[in-house]
């Protein structure tokens, strides 16, 4: 080999191999999405099966509503706990892990539900479930976002989120369906099921994320005091991301966690009947969950997550406030439903806005706190629902659903655009923003 081959670029330092974020779309894509699907799928199931299931816990536990909202608003509480906690150690270990870890904690807590005696049990247990479910979303959002390519991150990342809705038809099935003739606590020993599956499969056939490796395997510090200082400009977006994702998860809890009790309690509908309801929202909602990313490709996350949050808004009304008008006009009332339920599919904008505007070091522990920190403070929606319903009536007091929705319409023209960022690039200015000044030297 001659002196100037060994001194060529390519000799000194091979290049390095290419991120399946920069590759076409492949199997190791469709895999990491497949399995990041199923795990939202019943993480999302098993966070709301307790809502289907509150009326008969409360009859054999002998709870009032206030206290049965109180164990559906801890286990809110307890995924930001879990969202705090798993974000730091998918940012530090993996996103890999931290995925199987808490799979495998909501499926234990899932099972240990059916164990419940008392009011004291369910609340141990649903904030065991809690702290799992918060603590998978992020980690899974983290690794489609960084393993998938740009054009086609909002899309997939939909795709995944699509197991929200999934989750809840699932629990919307059983609970009319199958928790008659089983009982609750065999439709909790059931539901833990398929987290162990999950978990496994994880184990087995999940890659970890490259972008990750690449930033984070070096085995350095996770933060460094410059890294710090440097992601200080972050701080008003991630303030706008909070209120943003706070005020539409207003809407979402409000919609949600009385909704199935609401059509039993106060509209006298039975379990069939008011599990009809539910499931038909949840089309709606697989609708919008899986066009929201294509849309979102093609104008951009701002004007169709507008959008998205102005037909949750409406189509909540007739279902809760309007119902004595809307229940005489045929069709209007599950038609609504599933209206709402398409503008649900606005949460599957939350994964790919969020990634897009935060570097790699910081990603997972943002998403982590941004979904599950809003979450969290839902710990007093279904009590407040619960009071206002004594007051100004129960359909009321969900609509008030509708009004945080319109908000979220609104405000998201706060956050800039993101379609098509490069995610790498992020990483690239936070390390020029933390690389020491280079020094010059005068020679003669």
């Amino acid at each position: 080999m001659s002196g100037a081959d060994a001194n060529t670029p390519a000799a000194a330092a091979p290049a390095a191999a290419a991120l399946l974020s920069e590759q076409p779309m492949g199997w190791p894509h469709y895999r990491i999405v497949t399995l990041c699907f199923f795990a939202w799928i019943f993480d999302f199931y098993d966070l709301i099966l307790y809502s289907f299931l509150m009326v008969p816990i409360a009859r054999d536990l002998h709870l009032g509503r206030l206290e049965a909202s109180f164990a559906l608003g801890l286990s809110l509480l307890m995924t930001a706990l879990g969202g705090l906690l798993f974000g730091f150690i998918g940012d530090r270990f993996g996103r890999r892990p931290t995925i199987i870890s808490t799979v495998l904690l909501y499926g234990f807590g899932t099972l240990l539900c059916a164990a419940s005696l008392n009011l004291t049990h369910l609340l141990i247990f649903r904030s065991l479930t809690g702290i799992g479910i918060g603590g998978e979303w992020a980690a899974g959002q983290s690794l489609v976002a960084e393993t998938v390519p740009p054009n086609r991150r909002a899309r997939y990342a939909a795709y995944v989120q699509v197991g929200a809705p999934l989750g809840v038809f699932i629990a919307a099935f059983l609970a009319g369906y199958v928790t008659p003739a089983i009982g609750w606590r065999a439709t909790f020993a059931l539901s833990s099921l398929p987290a162990l599956l999950v978990a496994i499969a994880v184990w087995r056939w999940l890659p970890e994320s490259d972008v990750w490796r690449r930033r984070m395997g070096g085995g350095g510090e996770w933060l460094t005091r410059a890294e710090l200082r440097a992601l200080r400009p972050y701080a008003g977006i991630m303030l706008l991301l909070f209120v943003v994702i706070w005020v539409n998860s207003e809407a979402y809890w409000f919609t949600y966690s009385w909704m199935p009790g609401y059509l039993k309690l106060t509209r006298h509908l039975g379990d069939r009947a008011a599990s009809r309801l539910m499931m038909g929202m949840q089309v709606g909602a697989v609708a919008g969950y899986a066009s929201f990313g294509l849309l979102a490709d093609r104008f951009g996350r701002r004007p169709v997550f507008s959008a998205f949050a102005a037909m949750l808004a409406m189509g909540l009304l007739p279902p809760t406030i309007l119902w004595p008008w809307a229940a005489g006009v045929p069709g209007l009332i599950a038609g609504a439903m599933v209206f709402a339920g398409v503008g649900t599919g606005v949460w599957s904008g939350i994964g790919p806005i969020v990634s897009e505007l935060l570097p790699t070091k910081v990603r997972n522990s943002a998403l982590g706190m941004l979904l599950n920190v809003t979450r969290g403070l839902q710990f007093f929606t279904p009590m407040v629902i619960a009071v206002l319903s004594r007051s100004i009536g129960f359909g009321a007091a969900l609509s008030i659903g509708a009004v945080f929705s319109a908000a979220g319409a609104i405000l998201i023209w706060l956050i800039p655009e993101t379609r098509g960022r490069v995610l790498t690039r992020l990483d690239e200015d936070l390390t020029r923003q933390t690389a020491p000044p280079t020094r010059l030297t005068l020679t003669s």
